[in-house]
């Protein structure tokens, strides 16, 4: 069902702001912070009973840890026991949780299951909407643990983490995440096994695909494990879950399951541009419809708008072409969207939302041909996300 989304949760480097829907999705109304000076890396309402919003925050007294609420928003209390790792066995290195990253609520069989990635990288699970995490052996204690992620000293700003859990509508077994850096895994069994889903995906060091007459950035021959891989953001498509879309650090691909090897669907965009970025989001009802946020990934990374011209990009088959969305946007700007300041709601037509570093927020209520600023002035947003 067609529905135009309520509020608005933009979670900040300096707390939890709300935007609520006054009229039709073209007036917004700023809430008041909450969490204000908290850092909030995520912050989700719970669709099975849209009552459990979770907020995974990190405070100058209390370090990483996790709110709840049960009345939508309105109260809140801390975790009993937040995403901790055991104390270490003698001989081997302390592991220490930095940030919860990422929330995801679990399959709509499992009222009361929720997912959480953090930094380092570990996946937890709660079973009592989020009161107490535990985490999920399946995947931090896997004895190639060292192997498959970034080392927590690595080059990811702020700490690799662990993204982009996704649990397919048609069997809570099957499970989906992003490591940046270190890959896209997929469980067959409710986490307890995790199998690398890496096949031609390029790194910043080689690209399976590349033309063998042109000489590879680096001799590091391609492998499907390992920190190299940098995937950014991955979707799973609502309307086909055997359809999946991914933003990389090295492009953006698409893949359609049963098959294994990821296609670069990226390589179509203008070249002035590239295929760089953070976000992407998916038309809940088009499978072949997806919208990126193009970065600038020469030199240095600026990771900003590409020539200082800020603009959304779409396709609407399936990557085989791509059309540029700049309507209502500055002429020059240089706006950076994190991994997760994208949201699309399910209007007809669809509505689009960004969050920008700068703290604005930018919607679109015709599927990106035009936009405007619903929002200034908030401090640097890291996650915007629909209830």
């Amino acid at each position: 069902m067609s529905t135009h989304p309520a509020r608005l949760l933009a979670a900040t480097r300096k707390g939890l702001f709300t935007l609520d829907n006054v009229d039709d999705r073209i007036r917004w109304r700023l809430g008041e912070p909450q969490f204000l000076g908290h850092i909030i890396q995520h912050a989700v309402l719970d669709p099975r009973d849209g009552q459990t919003l979770l907020v995974a925050a990190k405070t100058g007294h209390l370090g990483p840890t996790i709110f709840r609420s049960t009345d939508a928003g309105r109260t809140f209390t801390e975790a009993a026991r937040p995403p901790a790792f055991d104390k270490a066995a003698p001989g081997t290195a302390p592991r220490v949780v930095s940030h919860t990253f990422w929330l995801t609520p679990g399959h709509a069989s499992e009222p009361g299951v929720w997912w959480a990635g953090t930094s380092p990288q570990a996946l937890w699970r709660s079973d009592d909407a989020g009161q107490t995490w535990s985490g999920v052996r399946g995947f931090n204690d896997h004895p190639d643990y060292s192997l498959r992620t970034e080392d927590p000293q690595g080059g990811t700003p702020d700490g690799p983490v662990l993204h982009s859990i996704l649990v397919d509508p048609r069997d809570a077994r099957h499970m989906y995440l992003g490591l940046s850096g270190g890959g896209v895994y997929e469980s067959l069994d409710h986490g307890g096994n995790w199998s690398p889903l890496n096949d031609g995906m390029a790194t910043v060091f080689s690209d399976p695909d590349a033309d063998p007459d042109d000489p590879q950035p680096q001799s590091m021959p391609w492998k499907s494990v390992g920190p190299e891989h940098d995937p950014h953001c991955v979707q799973l498509h609502p309307l086909n879950p055997d359809i999946l879309y991914q933003q990389n650090h090295c492009g953006i691909y698409r893949l359609q399951r049963p098959a294994t090897r990821w296609t670069r669907i990226g390589r179509n965009m203008p070249t002035d541009v590239g295929d760089i970025g953070f976000v992407i989001g998916v038309h809940p009802r088009d499978t072949a419809t997806a919208w990126v946020f193009p970065m600038d990934g020469t030199d240095v990374w600026p990771r900003t708008s590409p020539g200082g011209r800020p603009a959304a990009w779409i396709t609407r088959d399936d990557g085989r072409t791509w059309q540029r969305q700049a309507n209502g946007f500055p002429d020059r700007g240089w706006f950076t969207i994190k991994r997760q300041g994208m949201a699309v709601d399910t209007a007809d037509p669809i509505g689009l939302y960004l969050g920008t570093t700068s703290g604005e927020v930018w919607a679109t209520t015709d599927e990106g041909a035009s936009w405007r600023q619903i929002a200034a002035h908030l401090p640097e947003i890291y996650a915007l996300e629909l209830a």
